[in-house]
């Protein structure tokens, strides 16, 4: 399986829109070749270089297993509208906040797991108790990794 997206590539920096100095919408992403057994898809963005501990910016699960893409742009609603749910990031907004790191510069990590099972967890779920869900189910997972630092330092994340 490999995790890509046509708006940055692995190591760069992530463009100024998809962050919280300007539209803050989520990057268009897409992967292929989940392995055999897929039922579903979990994805997270977190940054590890954050202040306190790692900073969560988005949790996604329950995505179908014929799903090969995220488009640009992804609301905050609840659920998304090619299958998939929406869980709380560490803003405590459901759905995508985009980078915004205190200081210095910070890498993104999008990680997309293959499960063996949907999770079945209502909207709004936070990174823990997905991952607890997760535990036992994870088929493959894969990372694609964006750095970004602001021109002035504000905010968290």
């Amino acid at each position: 399986m490999e995790l890509q997206s046509l708006a940055f590539f692995v190591g760069s920096t992530i463009p100024f829109k998809y962050t919280c100095d300007d539209t803050n919408i989520s990057p268009p992403l897409s992967w292929d070749s989940p392995p055999e057994g897929t039922v579903s898809f979990v994805l997270l963005m977190e940054d590890p270089d954050a202040p306190k501990q790692t900073f969560t910016h988005w949790v996604v699960y329950d995505l179908p297993a014929n799903l090969r893409h995220l488009p640009e742009g992804i609301t905050q609603e609840s659920h998304l509208p090619g299958g998939g749910v929406q869980g709380v990031n560490d803003f405590g907004q459901l759905g995508f906040g985009g980078p915004c790191p205190p200081s210095g510069t910070h890498r993104y990590f999008f990680k997309l797991y293959a499960l063996d099972q949907l999770l079945g967890l209502p909207p709004g779920a936070r990174k823990a108790e997905v991952l607890a869900a997760m535990k036992g189910h994870v088929l493959e997972a894969v990372e694609l990794m964006g750095r970004y630092a602001r021109q002035s330092s504000v905010n968290v994340g």
